[in-house]
Protein backbone atom coordinates (compact mmCIF):
# COMPACT_ATOMS: atom_id res chain seq x y z
CA UNK A 1 0.00 0.00 0.00
CA UNK A 2 1.13 3.56 -0.68
CA UNK A 3 1.46 6.75 1.33
CA UNK A 4 -0.79 9.15 -0.57
CA UNK A 5 -0.85 12.93 -0.16
CA UNK A 6 -3.91 14.60 -1.70
CA UNK A 7 -3.72 18.39 -2.05
CA UNK A 8 -7.13 20.01 -2.42
CA UNK A 9 -10.54 19.69 -0.78
CA UNK A 10 -13.00 19.98 -3.67
CA UNK A 11 -14.82 17.14 -5.40
CA UNK A 12 -11.67 15.84 -7.11
CA UNK A 13 -9.51 15.78 -3.99
CA UNK A 14 -12.21 14.40 -1.71
CA UNK A 15 -13.17 11.70 -4.20
CA UNK A 16 -9.55 10.62 -4.60
CA UNK A 17 -9.03 10.53 -0.84
CA UNK A 18 -12.14 8.41 -0.27
CA UNK A 19 -11.29 5.89 -2.98
CA UNK A 20 -7.62 5.70 -1.99
CA UNK A 21 -8.51 5.13 1.67
CA UNK A 22 -11.03 2.45 0.69
CA UNK A 23 -8.25 0.72 -1.26
CA UNK A 24 -6.17 0.53 1.91
CA UNK A 25 -3.70 3.32 1.21
CA UNK A 26 -2.43 5.63 3.95
CA UNK A 27 -4.00 8.97 2.99
CA UNK A 28 -3.31 12.54 4.08
CA UNK A 29 -5.46 15.38 2.74
CA UNK A 30 -4.32 19.01 2.64
CA UNK A 31 -6.65 21.94 2.05
CA UNK A 32 -5.79 25.64 1.98
CA UNK A 33 -8.78 26.76 4.04
CA UNK A 34 -11.47 24.74 5.75
CA UNK A 35 -12.30 21.37 4.24
CA UNK A 36 -15.68 22.46 2.86
CA UNK A 37 -14.49 25.83 1.54
CA UNK A 38 -13.15 25.02 -1.93
CA UNK A 39 -14.44 25.98 -5.36
CA UNK A 40 -16.77 22.97 -5.67
CA UNK A 41 -19.36 24.37 -3.28
CA UNK A 42 -19.84 27.39 -5.58
CA UNK A 43 -20.95 25.25 -8.53
CA UNK A 44 -24.56 26.06 -9.36
CA UNK A 45 -25.84 24.54 -12.57
CA UNK A 46 -25.38 20.85 -11.96
CA UNK A 47 -23.65 17.79 -13.34
CA UNK A 48 -24.14 16.47 -16.86
CA UNK A 49 -24.59 12.78 -17.62
CA UNK A 50 -26.48 10.69 -20.15
CA UNK A 51 -28.87 8.97 -17.76
CA UNK A 52 -32.23 9.16 -19.49
CA UNK A 53 -33.93 7.08 -22.22
CA UNK A 54 -33.92 9.93 -24.76
CA UNK A 55 -30.19 10.48 -24.33
CA UNK A 56 -26.99 8.52 -24.87
CA UNK A 57 -23.27 8.64 -24.20
CA UNK A 58 -22.81 9.14 -27.95
CA UNK A 59 -24.88 12.34 -27.90
CA UNK A 60 -23.01 13.60 -24.86
CA UNK A 61 -19.73 12.77 -26.61
CA UNK A 62 -20.73 14.69 -29.74
CA UNK A 63 -21.86 17.73 -27.74
CA UNK A 64 -18.61 17.79 -25.78
CA UNK A 65 -16.42 17.53 -28.89
CA UNK A 66 -18.42 20.26 -30.64
CA UNK A 67 -18.29 22.63 -27.66
CA UNK A 68 -14.52 22.08 -27.42
CA UNK A 69 -14.10 23.46 -30.96
CA UNK A 70 -12.73 20.16 -32.23
CA UNK A 71 -9.71 20.19 -29.90
CA UNK A 72 -10.99 17.74 -27.30
CA UNK A 73 -9.15 14.45 -26.93
CA UNK A 74 -11.69 11.87 -28.16
CA UNK A 75 -10.32 9.12 -25.92
CA UNK A 76 -10.72 11.31 -22.82
CA UNK A 77 -14.16 12.50 -23.87
CA UNK A 78 -15.22 8.88 -24.43
CA UNK A 79 -14.14 8.00 -20.88
CA UNK A 80 -16.01 11.00 -19.48
CA UNK A 81 -19.28 10.21 -21.23
CA UNK A 82 -19.18 6.43 -20.83
CA UNK A 83 -18.17 6.38 -17.16
CA UNK A 84 -20.09 9.48 -16.09
CA UNK A 85 -23.42 7.80 -15.31
CA UNK A 86 -21.76 5.34 -12.92
CA UNK A 87 -20.06 8.18 -11.08
CA UNK A 88 -23.37 10.02 -10.70
CA UNK A 89 -24.83 6.86 -9.17
CA UNK A 90 -21.85 6.87 -6.80
CA UNK A 91 -22.70 10.43 -5.77
CA UNK A 92 -26.20 9.30 -4.89
CA UNK A 93 -24.72 6.52 -2.78
CA UNK A 94 -22.45 9.05 -1.09
CA UNK A 95 -25.60 10.90 -0.06
CA UNK A 96 -26.15 13.61 -2.69
CA UNK A 97 -29.88 14.28 -2.88
CA UNK A 98 -30.49 15.38 -6.46
CA UNK A 99 -33.75 17.22 -7.07
CA UNK A 100 -36.80 15.14 -7.94
CA UNK A 101 -40.11 16.04 -9.55
CA UNK A 102 -43.34 14.12 -10.03
CA UNK A 103 -41.76 11.88 -12.68
CA UNK A 104 -38.44 11.24 -10.97
CA UNK A 105 -35.10 13.00 -11.23
CA UNK A 106 -35.33 16.54 -12.51
CA UNK A 107 -33.01 17.54 -15.32
CA UNK A 108 -32.20 20.84 -16.93
CA UNK A 109 -30.94 22.07 -20.30
CA UNK A 110 -27.81 24.19 -20.66
CA UNK A 111 -25.99 25.80 -23.55
CA UNK A 112 -24.58 23.58 -26.31
CA UNK A 113 -26.28 20.44 -24.94
CA UNK A 114 -28.56 18.68 -27.43
CA UNK A 115 -30.56 17.08 -24.61
CA UNK A 116 -31.69 18.07 -21.13
CA UNK A 117 -29.23 16.06 -19.04
CA UNK A 118 -28.16 18.35 -16.18
CA UNK A 119 -28.95 16.96 -12.73
CA UNK A 120 -29.11 19.52 -9.93
CA UNK A 121 -29.51 19.60 -6.16
CA UNK A 122 -31.05 22.26 -3.96
CA UNK A 123 -32.18 24.06 -7.10
CA UNK A 124 -28.95 25.92 -7.73
CA UNK A 125 -26.77 24.45 -4.97
CA UNK A 126 -25.43 21.31 -6.65
CA UNK A 127 -21.81 21.96 -5.76
CA UNK A 128 -22.64 22.61 -2.12
CA UNK A 129 -24.66 19.38 -1.92
CA UNK A 130 -21.81 17.37 -3.43
CA UNK A 131 -19.20 19.01 -1.20
CA UNK A 132 -21.29 18.36 1.92
CA UNK A 133 -21.79 14.69 1.07
CA UNK A 134 -18.13 14.07 0.21
CA UNK A 135 -16.81 15.91 3.27
CA UNK A 136 -19.02 13.73 5.47
CA UNK A 137 -17.84 10.65 3.59
CA UNK A 138 -14.12 11.45 3.88
CA UNK A 139 -14.48 12.17 7.60
CA UNK A 140 -15.74 8.62 8.05
CA UNK A 141 -12.52 7.29 6.52
CA UNK A 142 -9.10 6.94 8.12
CA UNK A 143 -7.83 10.07 6.38
CA UNK A 144 -5.53 12.50 8.15
CA UNK A 145 -6.73 16.02 7.32
CA UNK A 146 -4.64 19.22 7.38
CA UNK A 147 -6.84 22.31 7.12
CA UNK A 148 -5.52 25.86 6.60
CA UNK A 149 -2.42 24.39 4.99
CA UNK A 150 -1.21 25.19 1.50
CA UNK A 151 1.17 23.66 -0.99
CA UNK A 152 4.45 25.51 -1.47
CA UNK A 153 6.45 23.14 -3.67
CA UNK A 154 6.78 19.50 -4.59
CA UNK A 155 9.70 17.43 -3.36
CA UNK A 156 11.51 15.80 -6.27
CA UNK A 157 14.23 13.18 -5.99
CA UNK A 158 16.70 12.56 -8.82
CA UNK A 159 18.79 10.09 -6.83
CA UNK A 160 19.25 7.05 -8.99
CA UNK A 161 19.26 4.87 -5.89
CA UNK A 162 15.78 6.12 -5.00
CA UNK A 163 14.14 5.02 -8.24
CA UNK A 164 15.27 3.34 -11.41
CA UNK A 165 13.16 5.82 -13.37
CA UNK A 166 15.20 8.84 -12.33
CA UNK A 167 13.43 11.93 -10.98
CA UNK A 168 10.15 11.37 -9.19
CA UNK A 169 7.95 13.24 -6.74
CA UNK A 170 8.53 12.11 -3.17
CA UNK A 171 6.29 14.46 -1.21
CA UNK A 172 5.53 18.13 -0.75
CA UNK A 173 6.63 21.19 1.16
CA UNK A 174 3.64 22.71 2.94
CA UNK A 175 2.84 25.86 4.88
CA UNK A 176 0.29 25.98 7.70
CA UNK A 177 -1.47 29.16 8.80
CA UNK A 178 0.93 29.38 11.72
CA UNK A 179 4.37 27.96 12.14
CA UNK A 180 7.25 27.30 9.73
CA UNK A 181 7.06 25.39 6.47
CA UNK A 182 7.27 21.62 6.80
CA UNK A 183 7.65 18.59 4.56
CA UNK A 184 5.46 15.53 4.13
CA UNK A 185 6.91 12.47 2.45
CA UNK A 186 4.65 10.45 0.14
CA UNK A 187 4.83 7.69 -2.42
CA UNK A 188 2.18 9.49 -4.48
CA UNK A 189 1.10 13.13 -4.50
CA UNK A 190 -2.27 13.96 -6.06
CA UNK A 191 -2.83 17.60 -7.02
CA UNK A 192 -6.46 18.75 -6.84
CA UNK A 193 -6.04 22.45 -6.10
CA UNK A 194 -8.44 23.77 -8.74
CA UNK A 195 -7.97 26.56 -11.27
CA UNK A 196 -6.57 30.07 -11.32
CA UNK A 197 -9.51 32.44 -11.74
CA UNK A 198 -7.74 34.95 -9.49
CA UNK A 199 -5.39 35.70 -12.40
CA UNK A 200 -8.09 38.08 -13.65
CA UNK A 201 -9.59 41.24 -12.19
CA UNK A 202 -13.11 39.87 -12.71
CA UNK A 203 -13.83 36.25 -11.85
CA UNK A 204 -16.58 34.04 -10.50
CA UNK A 205 -13.98 32.04 -8.55
CA UNK A 206 -13.37 32.38 -4.80
CA UNK A 207 -10.07 33.79 -3.55
CA UNK A 208 -8.55 30.31 -3.10
CA UNK A 209 -8.35 29.82 -6.89
CA UNK A 210 -4.72 30.83 -7.42
CA UNK A 211 -3.47 27.85 -9.44
CA UNK A 212 -1.19 26.52 -6.70
CA UNK A 213 -0.99 22.96 -8.00
CA UNK A 214 -0.35 23.88 -11.65
CA UNK A 215 2.40 26.33 -10.69
CA UNK A 216 4.08 23.89 -8.30
CA UNK A 217 3.93 21.07 -10.85
CA UNK A 218 5.49 23.29 -13.53
CA UNK A 219 8.29 24.40 -11.19
CA UNK A 220 8.98 20.73 -10.45
CA UNK A 221 9.30 19.95 -14.15
CA UNK A 222 5.90 18.47 -15.05
CA UNK A 223 4.42 19.23 -18.43
CA UNK A 224 1.57 21.74 -18.65
CA UNK A 225 -0.69 22.37 -21.63
CA UNK A 226 -3.51 24.54 -22.99
CA UNK A 227 -3.08 27.36 -20.45
CA UNK A 228 -4.32 29.84 -23.06
CA UNK A 229 -7.78 28.25 -22.91
CA UNK A 230 -9.49 30.20 -20.13
CA UNK A 231 -13.28 30.12 -20.08
CA UNK A 232 -15.10 33.37 -19.39
CA UNK A 233 -18.64 32.82 -18.17
CA UNK A 234 -21.06 35.12 -20.02
CA UNK A 235 -23.37 35.93 -17.13
CA UNK A 236 -21.77 37.05 -13.92
CA UNK A 237 -23.83 39.63 -12.06
CA UNK A 238 -22.39 43.09 -12.78
CA UNK A 239 -21.96 43.86 -9.09
CA UNK A 240 -19.10 43.73 -6.57
CA UNK A 241 -17.66 40.21 -6.48
CA UNK A 242 -19.23 39.29 -9.86
CA UNK A 243 -21.36 36.45 -8.46
CA UNK A 244 -22.19 33.80 -11.03
CA UNK A 245 -25.63 33.63 -12.63
CA UNK A 246 -25.86 30.01 -13.73
CA UNK A 247 -26.25 29.05 -17.36
CA UNK A 248 -29.18 26.95 -16.20
CA UNK A 249 -31.22 30.15 -15.95
CA UNK A 250 -30.90 30.63 -19.72
CA UNK A 251 -31.62 26.93 -20.12
CA UNK A 252 -34.97 27.53 -18.42
CA UNK A 253 -35.81 30.39 -20.77
CA UNK A 254 -34.16 33.61 -19.54
CA UNK A 255 -32.90 35.87 -22.35
CA UNK A 256 -30.23 38.51 -22.87
CA UNK A 257 -31.22 42.06 -23.85
CA UNK A 258 -29.32 45.21 -24.76
CA UNK A 259 -29.94 48.61 -23.17
CA UNK A 260 -32.89 49.18 -25.53
CA UNK A 261 -34.53 45.95 -24.39
CA UNK A 262 -33.80 44.06 -27.61
CA UNK A 263 -32.65 40.45 -27.74
CA UNK A 264 -29.41 40.24 -29.72
CA UNK A 265 -28.04 36.70 -29.43
CA UNK A 266 -30.11 35.35 -32.33
CA UNK A 267 -28.23 37.78 -34.60
CA UNK A 268 -24.93 36.22 -33.45
CA UNK A 269 -25.71 32.49 -33.43
CA UNK A 270 -28.81 30.45 -34.36
CA UNK A 271 -28.70 28.86 -30.92
CA UNK A 272 -29.14 32.33 -29.41
CA UNK A 273 -28.73 32.32 -25.61
CA UNK A 274 -27.88 28.60 -25.69
CA UNK A 275 -24.84 28.90 -27.94
CA UNK A 276 -21.54 27.71 -26.50
CA UNK A 277 -20.06 29.78 -23.71
CA UNK A 278 -17.27 31.31 -25.75
CA UNK A 279 -19.76 32.61 -28.32
CA UNK A 280 -22.18 34.05 -25.77
CA UNK A 281 -19.42 35.59 -23.63
CA UNK A 282 -17.88 37.45 -26.58
CA UNK A 283 -21.30 38.62 -27.77
CA UNK A 284 -22.14 39.99 -24.31
CA UNK A 285 -18.73 41.66 -24.09
CA UNK A 286 -18.99 43.29 -27.51
CA UNK A 287 -22.54 44.51 -27.04
CA UNK A 288 -21.51 46.16 -23.77
CA UNK A 289 -18.63 47.90 -25.54
CA UNK A 290 -21.02 49.11 -28.24
CA UNK A 291 -23.16 50.54 -25.42
CA UNK A 292 -20.25 52.58 -24.05
CA UNK A 293 -19.67 50.07 -21.27
CA UNK A 294 -23.30 49.76 -20.14
CA UNK A 295 -23.87 46.09 -19.27
CA UNK A 296 -26.40 43.97 -21.10
CA UNK A 297 -29.15 42.49 -18.93
CA UNK A 298 -30.41 38.99 -18.24
CA UNK A 299 -34.19 38.94 -18.27
CA UNK A 300 -35.70 36.09 -16.26
CA UNK A 301 -38.96 37.84 -15.39
CA UNK A 302 -41.04 35.65 -17.72
CA UNK A 303 -40.17 32.61 -15.59
CA UNK A 304 -42.20 33.98 -12.70
CA UNK A 305 -41.34 34.54 -9.06
CA UNK A 306 -42.62 31.17 -7.83
CA UNK A 307 -40.49 29.22 -10.29
CA UNK A 308 -37.39 31.34 -9.69
CA UNK A 309 -37.71 30.99 -5.92
CA UNK A 310 -38.03 27.21 -6.18
CA UNK A 311 -35.47 26.50 -8.90
CA UNK A 312 -32.86 29.18 -8.13
CA UNK A 313 -33.17 30.19 -4.47
CA UNK A 314 -29.48 31.00 -4.07
CA UNK A 315 -29.36 33.16 -7.18
CA UNK A 316 -32.39 35.10 -6.04
CA UNK A 317 -30.64 35.81 -2.75
CA UNK A 318 -27.47 36.92 -4.58
CA UNK A 319 -29.48 39.33 -6.69
CA UNK A 320 -31.26 40.75 -3.65
CA UNK A 321 -27.92 41.21 -1.88
CA UNK A 322 -26.79 43.31 -4.85
CA UNK A 323 -30.00 45.36 -4.77
CA UNK A 324 -31.96 43.65 -7.57
CA UNK A 325 -35.29 41.82 -7.67
CA UNK A 326 -34.73 39.58 -10.67
CA UNK A 327 -38.30 38.32 -10.65
CA UNK A 328 -39.49 41.89 -11.34
CA UNK A 329 -36.65 43.37 -13.41
CA UNK A 330 -33.78 42.29 -15.67
CA UNK A 331 -30.37 42.25 -13.97
CA UNK A 332 -27.07 43.54 -15.43
CA UNK A 333 -24.53 40.86 -16.35
CA UNK A 334 -20.95 40.76 -17.57
CA UNK A 335 -18.44 38.08 -18.54
CA UNK A 336 -15.93 36.97 -15.90
CA UNK A 337 -13.08 34.44 -15.76
CA UNK A 338 -14.61 31.14 -14.75
CA UNK A 339 -12.69 27.96 -15.61
CA UNK A 340 -9.28 26.74 -16.78
CA UNK A 341 -9.41 24.18 -19.58
CA UNK A 342 -5.63 23.77 -19.43
CA UNK A 343 -3.42 22.62 -16.59
CA UNK A 344 -1.03 19.82 -15.72
CA UNK A 345 -0.90 17.37 -18.61
CA UNK A 346 -2.15 13.92 -17.59
CA UNK A 347 -3.09 10.61 -19.13
CA UNK A 348 -6.47 8.91 -18.73
CA UNK A 349 -5.57 7.83 -15.19
CA UNK A 350 -4.35 11.20 -13.92
CA UNK A 351 -0.64 10.45 -14.28
CA UNK A 352 1.57 13.43 -15.06
CA UNK A 353 4.96 13.32 -16.77
CA UNK A 354 6.61 13.13 -13.32
CA UNK A 355 6.45 9.68 -11.70
CA UNK A 356 4.80 9.85 -8.31
CA UNK A 357 2.64 12.85 -9.28
CA UNK A 358 -1.01 12.72 -10.31
CA UNK A 359 -3.41 15.58 -11.03
CA UNK A 360 -7.21 15.62 -11.08
CA UNK A 361 -10.06 18.11 -11.43
CA UNK A 362 -9.49 21.61 -12.77
CA UNK A 363 -5.77 21.32 -11.98
CA UNK A 364 -5.43 18.64 -14.68
CA UNK A 365 -5.49 18.99 -18.43
CA UNK A 366 -7.25 15.75 -19.34
CA UNK A 367 -8.09 16.88 -22.86
CA UNK A 368 -11.82 16.55 -22.18
CA UNK A 369 -12.65 20.23 -22.67
CA UNK A 370 -10.62 21.10 -25.74
CA UNK A 371 -10.77 24.84 -26.32
CA UNK A 372 -14.07 25.44 -24.54
CA UNK A 373 -15.75 23.50 -21.71
CA UNK A 374 -19.27 22.21 -22.21
CA UNK A 375 -21.50 23.44 -19.37
CA UNK A 376 -21.75 21.14 -16.32
CA UNK A 377 -18.98 18.81 -17.49
CA UNK A 378 -16.58 20.05 -14.80
CA UNK A 379 -18.02 18.23 -11.79
CA UNK A 380 -18.39 15.12 -13.93
CA UNK A 381 -14.77 15.29 -15.12
CA UNK A 382 -13.56 15.63 -11.53
CA UNK A 383 -15.50 12.57 -10.39
CA UNK A 384 -14.67 10.36 -13.37
CA UNK A 385 -10.94 11.03 -13.47
CA UNK A 386 -10.46 11.15 -9.70
CA UNK A 387 -11.98 7.67 -9.56
CA UNK A 388 -9.54 6.48 -12.23
CA UNK A 389 -6.59 8.17 -10.52
CA UNK A 390 -7.33 6.44 -7.22
CA UNK A 391 -7.35 3.09 -9.00
CA UNK A 392 -4.10 3.97 -10.76
CA UNK A 393 -2.37 4.49 -7.40
CA UNK A 394 -2.73 0.81 -6.63
CA UNK A 395 -1.69 -0.24 -10.11
CA UNK A 396 1.41 1.95 -10.01
CA UNK A 397 2.38 0.67 -6.57
CA UNK A 398 2.25 -2.90 -7.85
CA UNK A 399 4.21 -1.94 -10.96
CA UNK A 400 6.93 -0.29 -8.87
CA UNK A 401 7.25 -3.46 -6.81
CA UNK A 402 7.58 -5.56 -9.96
CA UNK A 403 10.13 -3.29 -11.62
CA UNK A 404 10.42 -0.06 -13.60
CA UNK A 405 7.92 0.93 -16.28
CA UNK A 406 8.17 3.86 -18.65
CA UNK A 407 5.88 6.77 -17.84
CA UNK A 408 3.36 7.39 -20.62
CA UNK A 409 1.59 10.57 -19.48
CA UNK A 410 1.72 13.58 -21.71
CA UNK A 411 3.12 11.95 -24.86
CA UNK A 412 2.74 14.47 -27.65
CA UNK A 413 2.13 17.38 -25.27
CA UNK A 414 4.61 20.24 -25.22
CA UNK A 415 4.96 23.47 -23.31
CA UNK A 416 3.87 25.82 -26.07
CA UNK A 417 5.48 29.23 -25.80
CA UNK A 418 7.16 28.60 -22.45
CA UNK A 419 8.87 31.77 -21.25
CA UNK A 420 12.60 31.77 -20.69
CA UNK A 421 13.45 32.09 -17.01
CA UNK A 422 15.39 35.26 -16.23
CA UNK A 423 14.76 36.85 -19.65
CA UNK A 424 13.69 40.14 -18.08
CA UNK A 425 15.20 42.49 -15.52
CA UNK A 426 12.80 42.55 -12.57
CA UNK A 427 12.63 45.89 -10.80
CA UNK A 428 9.83 45.35 -8.28
CA UNK A 429 7.91 42.67 -6.43
CA UNK A 430 4.65 41.75 -8.15
CA UNK A 431 1.48 43.47 -6.95
CA UNK A 432 -1.48 41.13 -7.21
CA UNK A 433 -4.16 43.65 -8.12
CA UNK A 434 -1.98 45.23 -10.79
CA UNK A 435 -1.27 41.79 -12.24
CA UNK A 436 -4.97 40.93 -12.31
CA UNK A 437 -5.82 44.19 -14.06
CA UNK A 438 -3.06 43.59 -16.61
CA UNK A 439 -4.32 40.09 -17.37
CA UNK A 440 -7.91 41.28 -17.73
CA UNK A 441 -6.89 44.03 -20.14
CA UNK A 442 -4.57 42.07 -22.40
CA UNK A 443 -5.32 38.36 -21.85
CA UNK A 444 -9.09 38.49 -21.40
CA UNK A 445 -11.91 37.76 -23.83
CA UNK A 446 -10.10 39.27 -26.82
CA UNK A 447 -6.34 39.11 -27.33
CA UNK A 448 -3.81 40.41 -29.83
CA UNK A 449 -0.10 40.15 -30.48
CA UNK A 450 0.44 43.74 -29.40
CA UNK A 451 -1.53 43.32 -26.16
CA UNK A 452 0.18 40.06 -25.29
CA UNK A 453 3.59 41.57 -25.95
CA UNK A 454 2.71 44.52 -23.72
CA UNK A 455 1.60 42.16 -20.95
CA UNK A 456 4.77 40.09 -21.28
CA UNK A 457 6.96 43.18 -21.07
CA UNK A 458 5.31 44.29 -17.85
CA UNK A 459 5.43 40.80 -16.32
CA UNK A 460 9.17 40.74 -17.04
CA UNK A 461 9.65 43.72 -14.73
CA UNK A 462 8.19 41.88 -11.73
CA UNK A 463 9.73 39.34 -9.42
CA UNK A 464 7.98 36.91 -7.14
CA UNK A 465 8.07 37.47 -3.38
CA UNK A 466 9.69 35.00 -1.05
CA UNK A 467 6.84 32.59 -0.12
CA UNK A 468 6.65 33.27 3.61
CA UNK A 469 2.86 33.12 4.06
CA UNK A 470 -0.25 32.26 2.09
CA UNK A 471 -0.49 35.63 0.33
CA UNK A 472 3.11 35.73 -0.85
CA UNK A 473 3.03 32.05 -1.89
CA UNK A 474 -0.11 32.68 -3.96
CA UNK A 475 1.46 35.76 -5.57
CA UNK A 476 4.43 33.66 -6.68
CA UNK A 477 2.06 31.14 -8.24
CA UNK A 478 -0.01 33.82 -9.99
CA UNK A 479 3.10 35.42 -11.50
CA UNK A 480 4.37 32.07 -12.81
CA UNK A 481 0.99 31.25 -14.32
CA UNK A 482 0.51 34.72 -15.80
CA UNK A 483 3.80 34.42 -17.68
CA UNK A 484 2.97 30.92 -18.90
CA UNK A 485 -0.55 31.90 -19.96
CA UNK A 486 0.65 34.96 -21.89
CA UNK A 487 3.32 32.92 -23.65
CA UNK A 488 0.83 30.20 -24.60
CA UNK A 489 -1.70 32.75 -25.86
CA UNK A 490 0.97 34.47 -27.95
CA UNK A 491 2.03 31.15 -29.49
CA UNK A 492 -1.49 30.28 -30.67
CA UNK A 493 -2.07 32.88 -33.36
CA UNK A 494 -5.49 31.70 -34.56
CA UNK A 495 -8.79 32.07 -32.74
CA UNK A 496 -10.31 28.87 -31.43
CA UNK A 497 -12.89 28.35 -28.71
CA UNK A 498 -12.29 30.50 -25.67
CA UNK A 499 -8.99 31.77 -27.11
CA UNK A 500 -9.99 34.68 -29.34
CA UNK A 501 -7.33 36.58 -31.24
CA UNK A 502 -8.70 39.92 -32.43
CA UNK A 503 -5.80 40.13 -34.88
CA UNK A 504 -6.45 36.70 -36.45
CA UNK A 505 -7.47 36.48 -40.08
CA UNK A 506 -10.68 34.60 -39.31
CA UNK A 507 -13.21 34.96 -36.52
CA UNK A 508 -13.40 32.14 -33.97
CA UNK A 509 -11.91 29.45 -36.19
CA UNK A 510 -13.41 26.07 -35.31
CA UNK A 511 -11.27 23.40 -37.01
CA UNK A 512 -13.04 20.20 -37.98
CA UNK A 513 -12.66 17.56 -35.32
CA UNK A 514 -11.32 14.95 -37.72
CA UNK A 515 -8.53 17.25 -38.87
CA UNK A 516 -7.39 18.29 -35.42
CA UNK A 517 -7.86 15.39 -33.04
CA UNK A 518 -4.82 13.47 -34.25
CA UNK A 519 -2.62 16.55 -34.01
CA UNK A 520 -3.69 17.62 -30.54
CA UNK A 521 -4.55 14.40 -28.69
CA UNK A 522 -1.68 12.81 -26.73
CA UNK A 523 -1.15 9.08 -26.72
CA UNK A 524 -3.20 7.62 -23.88
CA UNK A 525 -4.03 4.23 -22.44
CA UNK A 526 -7.74 3.56 -22.63
CA UNK A 527 -9.31 1.35 -19.96
CA UNK A 528 -12.68 -0.35 -20.17
CA UNK A 529 -15.50 2.07 -19.33
CA UNK A 530 -18.35 1.34 -16.99
CA UNK A 531 -21.61 0.40 -18.75
CA UNK A 532 -24.16 3.15 -19.31
CA UNK A 533 -27.72 2.62 -18.19
CA UNK A 534 -30.34 4.58 -16.22
CA UNK A 535 -29.65 5.22 -12.54
CA UNK A 536 -29.95 2.06 -10.51
CA UNK A 537 -30.76 1.84 -6.85
CA UNK A 538 -29.04 4.27 -4.51
CA UNK A 539 -28.16 1.97 -1.67
CA UNK A 540 -25.81 3.41 0.91
CA UNK A 541 -22.20 2.59 0.05
CA UNK A 542 -20.50 5.42 1.86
Amino acid sequence: MARVLVVGGGIAGLWTAVRAADAGHEVELVTKTELADGNTRHAQGGIAAALFPDDSAERHFADTIEAGAGLGDPAAVRVLCDEGPARVRDLIRFGVAFDHGDSGLERGLEAAHSRARILHAGGDATGAAIEHALVATVRRRAVRIHEHTMLLDLLVSSDATATTRGARVTGARLLAASGPAFEVAADVVVLATGGAGQLFAHTTNPDVATGDGVAAAWRAGAEVADLEFVQFHPTALAAPGTPLISEAVRGEGAVLRDRDGRRFMSLVDPRAELASRDVVARAVWRRSLEQDGVPVVLDATALGRAFLDRRFPGLGEACRAAGYDWAAEPVPVTPAAHYAMGGVAVDLDGRTTLPGLLAVGETARTGVHGANRLASNSLLEAAVFADRAARAIGADTRADAAGPTAPTAGAGIRRVGEPVAGSGHPTSVVDRETLRALMWEHVGLERSAAGLAAASAVLDTWQAPEPRDRRSAEDRNLLDLARLTVAAAAARTQSVGAHFRADAATDAVRPAAAATQAAHAPHRRHGSPDPVHPIADAEEAA
